[in-house]
């Protein structure tokens, strides 16, 4: 099959496939570009994720960007990320037609309850598959640890917790969390 038509629709399976966001993708994209294609190694892809996270846009979306990129070149990743977001495009369209009329029956009401139950469960599942290949050894535990509790115990001050809570930017965590990362692999003479 042409390299970049099998970008295209293995993006697009991927996109039709997957409700809940970027997150919730983690597992289909790890099924698709691992264990399927071959297109990236775990620690390729857990990468790509790290990186997506940190770059403006959706996750799913970024890491489509950057498989079809280092396998098909520019255009490659561009038809990944088309691939990734038309099925969305074509879905939200229908049911943005439709659900005004059926979004106050209570069948409904409890269909999205079920998926959303699904959803936290596919993004666990992708948190357990990342913490096998990035959280290997004590450093990273640490990492690991330290920037957990931060961002369970960070959030809005209230004023039913005041002591308990304080706010911690994402975006700090993260830039915190690399260089740590960087200060760790430099210690260790830039050794993986």
């Amino acid at each position: 099959m042409n390299r970049y038509l099998d970008l295209f629709l293995t993006f697009a399976r991927v996109g039709v496939c997957t409700f809940g966001g970027g997150y919730a993708m983690l597992p289909i994209l790890q099924r698709e570009v691992v264990e399927k294609k071959g297109w990236a190694t775990e620690d390729q892809l857990a990468d790509y994720y790290a990186v997506g996270q940190c770059t403006p846009g959706i996750i799913a979306v970024n890491t489509a960007t950057f498989v079809g990129y280092t396998e098909a070149g520019m255009f490659g990743g561009i038809l990944a990320t088309l691939g990734v977001v038309f099925p969305s495009i074509i879905i939200i369209a229908a049911i943005a037609a439709f659900l005004q009329n059926f979004a106050d029956i209570p069948l409904v009401v409890h269909a999205f309850a079920g998926v959303r139950a699904c959803v936290a469960a596919l993004i666990l599942s992708s948190v357990l598959k990342l913490m096998k290949t990035t959280v290997k050894d004590l450093p990273t535990v640490m990492l690991f640890l330290i920037i957990l509790l931060l961002s369970i115990c960070s959030g809005p001050i209230s004023a039913a917790a005041p002591a308990a809570s304080f706010l911690v930017s994402p975006v700090f965590l993260v830039v915190v969390a690399g260089v740590c990362g960087l200060s760790v692999r430099a210690a260790r003479g830039w050794k993986a």
